[in-house]
């Protein structure tokens, strides 16, 4: 097989560039596994690619999308043979290293990119998870190093990274109260929520204060950084994608300045990670939640359903065929 399916564009602007087309088969390098895809999630990044709204050099040129993915390995490079790692037939699941292509039927990623997939959770469902899990956990764990019985924010609760910091916050025995809008208040105190707050019906000043403040929409970062109690830490993963440069200087001015300080990270999640999260999952800590999944081919329309906002964790796309019915 020398061509494999995969989620195209050939110039950005709205959803309906993107197609399924065909593309190369990636040949593993010594040091790589190819994996075949069984499903790879939508991220708001992936949207912003698309429609060329990102700034120089990340918007210059369309081809493919897709960040993480879950599936199987089924071939490896001759060195990652001969070391301790995936082998052929592992259920895996993980990330590619700052680009994009995960969202076609083979991937080829070097094992450290990578680790085994939770025992017991399907493939398409846990392609929701590798992305915005691994974030969350490096934002609350690692950057913000959330203690219990500590006042958490998480701002976004409903959306990918926001309801798996939800259930995080929850596992590591914070008082987590969640920003969400009012068709998903249930939804989000059913993920671990201790309060669960309208945005739309309440200004940031009425909030009162946190330990830790997690910022998922990046807008009017000021106002939630007020919200810190002395020697509190907000961690941003997001920025207004149209105040992106005063956005960012904003955060790298109060990461060095204050007893309030606010930290971003550019994620670039490795084995290690993926295996923490694994464990994770399979302690009970953390689910998968899927909104809707779409096959490969309408991945057009998987793009506008996130453009349209109001999702519930994430969007997945299933690349490989759904099972028969028939026996």
């Amino acid at each position: 097989m020398n061509e494999m399916r995969a989620a195209r564009f050939d110039r950005f602007g709205p959803p309906e560039v993107l197609y399924e087309g065909r593309a190369p088969v990636p040949v593993p390098t010594p040091d790589q596994v190819l994996v075949r895809v069984h499903a790879a999630s939508v991220n708001g990044g992936e949207v912003y690619f698309r429609a060329g709204r990102l700034p120089v050099p990340f918007g210059r040129r369309p081809k493919a999308t897709g960040l993480d993915f879950a599936g199987e390995v089924v071939a490896l490079g001759a060195a990652a043979a001969g070391r301790p790692g995936p082998r052929v037939g592992d259920r895996v699941w993980g990330g590619l290293p700052r680009r994009f292509g995960s969202a076609a039927e083979f991937v080829a990623v070097h094992p450290r990119q990578l680790a085994l997939s939770p025992a017991g959770v399907d493939l398409v469902q846990a392609a929701a998870l590798p992305g915005v899990g691994s974030t969350a956990i490096i934002a609350l764990r690692d950057k913000a190093r959330l203690r219990p019985g500590e006042r958490l924010l998480v701002r976004g609760g409903s959306g990918g990274v926001g309801s798996a910091a939800v259930q995080l916050g929850h596992a590591f025995g914070a008082h987590v109260t969640a920003l969400a809008s009012g068709r998903n208040l249930d939804f989000v105190r059913d993920l671990g929520a201790d309060e669960v707050v309208d945005y739309r019906a309440t200004r940031p000043a009425e909030l009162g204060r946190f330990d830790v403040v997690l910022d998922t929409v990046g807008t009017d970062l000021p106002a939630y950084r007020r919200l810190l109690a002395p020697g509190g830490r907000m961690v941003a993963i997001a920025f207004d994608i149209n105040r992106i440069l005063s956005s960012v200087g904003y955060l790298l001015a109060s990461s060095a300045f204050g007893p309030r300080r606010a930290r971003f990270f550019a994620g670039n999640p490795t084995h290690r990670l993926f295996a923490d999260l694994t464990g994770y999952v399979e302690s009970g800590a953390i689910r998968p939640i899927v909104d809707t999944v779409y096959p490969l081919a309408d991945i057009a329309e998987a793009h506008r359903r996130l453009e349209a906002g109001g999702v519930r964790g994430k969007i997945v796309l299933r690349v490989i065929d759904p099972p028969s019915d028939s026996a």
